[in-house]
C-alpha cells in the first residue's frame, strides 16, 4: 500500500469516511478494496473493516500458493517418467548450462561470487560495454568484486592493452581496494571468468546476451592454464604499471602491428586483433613504415622481416 493510501486509511477509519475527491491520489484504497462508495453518497467513501479487508486479501494469497501447488504436481506428474528413463544417464549437475540475458547471466555470476572466498581470474570481463548499459554492468561488477576483496579473495585480470589507458578501465580498477591486479597485452581471446576453480563463464555469442556457464573440471583447468600462459607474457598494469620500451624506434604497438602484417593481415584484421579502430591501426602502420624507410606495403613486409625487430624480446 502507498504511504498517503495508508494514511487515508487510517483517516477513514477514524471519522467513519473520507470525500472521494481525498482519495483520489491514493488509488491502491480502492484497488485492495479497502474503500467503497457510501449508499447514500457516491461523493463518500466508507472503509471496510480491516478484518475483513485482511482476510479476503489472505484468501487471495492463500488460493495462489494452492495454485503453485497444483503446478507443482502436475510438473512432477509430467517429469517423473521422463526421469526415470533418464535416471541412469543424466548428470546430477549438467556440467554446461546456457544463460541466456544480461539479468540472467549477471544473476549467475553473482550468485557464484558470493561463496567464493579463493580466487578469480578473468580475460577482459568488463571490456566492450559502453554508455549506460556498461556503467550499470559496471557498477554491479564493481559491488561484487569489492565483496569478495573484502572476504579475503584475489582477483587476477587480464586487459586487451588499446583498453589499458580507457577512462572506464581505469576508473574501475583504481576503485577496487584489496589484492586485486590487473596485465595487459595486445591480443586476447574472448572474454572469460573462472570462479574458484570450479565454474566459468565465457561467451556464447557475439553481442553478449548469451554465455555459458561451465562446470567440468578439464576443461575449467583448461582455462586457469590458458590464462597464467598470458598471464606470463602480459604487461603489469595495476597497482604498478610498467612501460614496454621502444626498440630501435618501433614501439611495441607497432612490433604487435608489424607481426599482424608479415602474417598478410588486412587493415580491418589488424584493427579487430588489437582492439582499436582501422584509423587507428594505419596511422600506426604509416608510422612503422616511416620509422623503417618503407615506401609501399609489399617492402614494409620485408623491411619488417630485415629490421629483426620481431625477434627482439621486450
Amino acid at each position: 500500500m502507498c504511504t498517503a493510501g495508508s494514511e487515508l486509511y487510517e483517516q477513514a477509519l477514524s471519522e467513519g469516511h473520507i470525500s472521494a475527491a481525498a482519495a483520489a491520489d491514493a488509488p491502491c484504497l480502492t484497488e485492495f478494496g479497502l474503500l467503497h462508495p457510501a449508499l447514500d453518497d457516491l461523493d463518500r467513501l466508507e472503509p471496510v473493516a480491516p478484518a475483513l479487508s485482511l482476510n479476503r486479501l489472505l484468501g487471495a494469497t492463500r488460493a495462489r500458493i494452492a495454485e503453485e501447488h497444483r503446478r507443482e504436481d502436475r510438473l512432477v506428474d509430467l517429469f517423473g517418467p521422463l526421469l526415470r528413463i533418464d535416471g541412469q544417464t543424466a548428470p546430477d549437475s549438467p556440467s554446461l548450462h546456457l544463460l541466456s540475458g544480461t539479468k540472467q547471466i549477471n544473476r549467475a555470476i553473482s550468485e557464484a561470487l558470493v561463496e567464493a572466498t579463493v580466487e578469480v581470474i578473468g580475460i577482459q570481463p568488463h571490456a566492450g560495454l559502453v554508455g549506460r548499459r556498461g556503467e550499470t554492468a559496471q557498477q554491479l561488477s564493481l559491488a561484487r568484486d569489492q565483496a569478495f576483496l573484502d572476504r579475503g579473495g584475489r582477483i587476477r585480470t587480464l586487459y586487451q592493452h588499446s583498453l589499458r589507458h580507457l577512462p572506464s578501465v581505469l576508473t574501475y580498477v583504481e576503485q577496487l581496494k584489496g589484492d586485486s591486479t590487473g596485465r595487459s597485452l595486445d591480443e586476447l581471446p574472448g572474454r572469460l571468468i573462472v570462479i574458484d576453480e570450479t565454474v566459468a563463464f565465457i561467451p556464447a555469442d557475439g553481442d553478449g546476451t548469451l554465455a555459458l556457464e561451465v562446470r567440468h573440471p578439464a576443461v575449467i583447468t583448461f582455462f586457469i592454464k590458458t590464462f597464467d600462459r598470458f598471464w606470463q607474457l602480459a604487461t603489469p598494469m595495476f597497482p604498478k604499471p610498467e612501460h614496454r620500451p621502444t626498440v630501435n624506434g618501433v614501439t611495441p604497438r607497432q612490433r604487435a602491428i608489424a607481426a599482424l602484417l608479415v602474417e598478410g593481415h588486412t587493415d580491418a584484421v589488424i584493427a579487430d586483433r588489437l582492439g582499436m579502430n582501422i584509423r587507428t591501426a594505419r596511422d600506426h602502420i604509416a608510422r612503422l613504415a616511416t620509422t623503417l624507410g618503407s615506401e609501399s606495403r609489399a617492402q614494409l613486409g620485408y623491411l619488417i622481416a630485415r629490421s629483426g625487430i620481431l625477434d627482439r624480446e621486450d
